[in-house]
């Protein structure tokens, strides 16, 4: 091949991609050195707007400076970044962009510049916020449901056995008779069930009080019914709102319950820690485990993870046959982001 050849066919390349992608080109320090028409149409500025500066030029103050510093991290070190950003067009409009950026390397290793490509992907994140909205709407109106029949069945059906059983107490004060003994037991038995019913609903503990009375009652009742010790570690400086207690309550609840299951264990540990802006959860035992990329997405996992989308939040499992489990849940708790250097 001849270098006309050559430089044609770099052209062609050239143009397939102008056409097709948001280009820009920046130097080592991120000053934009190209950009091409499509860059220009989407952020509403003029190339000569572009040049010259950095990308802080389109920075919607969205992403914080952490979620930056890892870019320039990843690049920095000559390896390619993958990730979505929500940008700002002259006008003040947003807009999202899925993109890619390629360090370019001297013969020292080191990044001389950087091409990001990008697609636009606005509609895309719109509808997924909506989807969002709504599962999160769907998740609300079943925990109202669930609180709903929670308190119907503590308040009726709990308290009326609790009349009856009452009223057999008295009568076994008076009358001898065996059938007596056997209706105490039975009146006894169904007002514990009733109660264990309503606490898997919605306990009640977890609205009058919180998040962290709510677990360490849960997780008294879980080591007494199922012989497995739980250990509790939890660092909160603050009540969270009820949609990011409950979600994180009934996270811990699936968990709990895929462990009592599954992983052949007599321990296991629930830490929740805030760190600046999120909260991370993590459930994690020793037990089996499992591959993980040969597991079938269960409902519960699926619940887990629906979960944490409905508040903007993150599941991760990481897992392994022999050396057990850890499910991970990162949740944003403040939407005070900080302008990130792009």
């Amino acid at each position: 091949m001849d270098m006309q050849q050559a430089r044609n066919e770099l052209m062609d390349y050239k143009f397939a991609l102008d056409e097709s992608s948001i280009v820009a080109i920046t130097d080592s320090r991120g000053t934009i050195t190209y950009v091409n028409d499509q860059f220009c149409h989407i952020s509403k500025y003029a190339r000569d707007e572009l040049i010259g500066h950095d990308h802080r030029i389109v920075n919607s103050g969205y992403h914080t400076k952490d979620f930056f510093k890892e870019m320039w991290r990843t690049i920095g070190a000559g390896k390619v970044w993958k990730g979505e950003i929500l940008n700002r067009a002259k006008d003040g409009t947003h807009y999202w962009v899925d993109t890619t950026i390629v360090p370019f390397l001297n013969q020292q290793g080191r990044p001389y510049q950087y091409v990001a490509i990008r697609y636009e992907v606005t509609e895309r994140k719109r509808v997924e916020q909506e989807l969002q909205q709504m599962m999160s709407s769907i998740i609300d109106v079943q925990e109202e449901e669930r609180k709903r029949l929670s308190r119907n069945l503590h308040d009726g059906i709990g308290q009326n056995l609790y009349s009856h059983l009452i009223t057999i107490n008295r009568l076994m004060s008076e009358v001898d008779h065996p059938l007596l003994q056997q209706m105490q037991e039975e009146a006894a038995q169904l007002i514990e069930e009733i109660r264990e019913i309503s606490w898997e609903l919605r306990p009640s503990v977890l609205d009058d009080l919180g998040l962290v009375p709510a677990i360490r009652s849960f997780l008294s009742r879980y080591s007494d019914h199922y012989n497995i010790d739980v250990y509790f570690d939890c660092v909160l400086n603050q009540r969270l709102s009820i949609s990011i207690e409950l979600t994180i309550y009934r996270i811990i609840q699936e968990a709990l319950t895929n462990i009592r299951k599954y992983a052949e264990v007599t321990e296991a540990a629930v830490t929740i820690r805030e760190m600046d802006d999120m909260v991370r959860v993590m459930v994690e035992d020793k037990g089996k485990g499992f591959e993980i990329d040969k597991q079938t997405l269960g409902v519960g996992l699926f619940s887990m993870d629906e979960r944490a989308r409905s508040v903007g939040g993150e599941l991760s499992i990481v897992a392994s046959p022999g050396k057990g489990t850890k499910v991970i849940l990162d949740i944003p708790i403040s939407n005070d982001k900080e302008p990130g250097f792009q």
